[in-house]
């Protein structure tokens, strides 16, 4: 009997995920934030004075969901809110000192998680998975669009 897609990719994937998000979760505990914390920080200190609306976009995160991280992240005084010229009701984000400062800390730790993560498993295969997940995802942003 073959095994079917369901099983190989939507199942296996989708355990996978909930696995690393469980582990990177509890690898960050020692920071005392959360991975998806952890994307919101990352992303604006690659991406300064970036309003939560394209913030949101760029981590395909819903705007409810985004406006709870950021006030949690807010009151731990790693991100600040600055008013948008133009507009008082929008407002540009910020990474903070501290928040620069655990970026410093947390993104080699991270990185020595994902290197654990992918022990065993050669650049190549490596190189390949990130193939096979790019044209499932450029896949899904197509169909998505229908």
């Amino acid at each position: 009997m073959e095994t079917s897609l369901d099983e190989t990719i939507g199942l296996q994937a989708n355990q996978m995920q909930k696995k690393m998000l469980r582990y990177l979760n509890r690898s960050l505990e020692w920071y005392e934030i959360t991975l998806e914390q952890w994307v919101v920080l990352s992303t604006l200190s690659e991406n300064e004075s970036i309003n939560q609306r394209s913030l949101s976009a760029k981590i395909e995160k819903d705007p409810t969901s985004l406006l709870r991280i950021l006030d949690i992240l807010e009151k731990k005084g790693l991100v600040e809110r600055r008013p948008f010229q133009g507009d008082r009701r929008a407002s540009s984000l910020f990474i903070t000192e501290n928040g620069k400062h655990l970026r410093s800390e947390v993104a080699p730790y991270i990185e020595n998680r994902f290197k654990e993560i992918t022990a065993n498993i050669s650049a190549g295969e490596i190189e390949v998975y990130e193939k096979v997940l790019g044209e499932i995802s450029r896949n899904l942003d197509g169909l998505l669009k229908k």
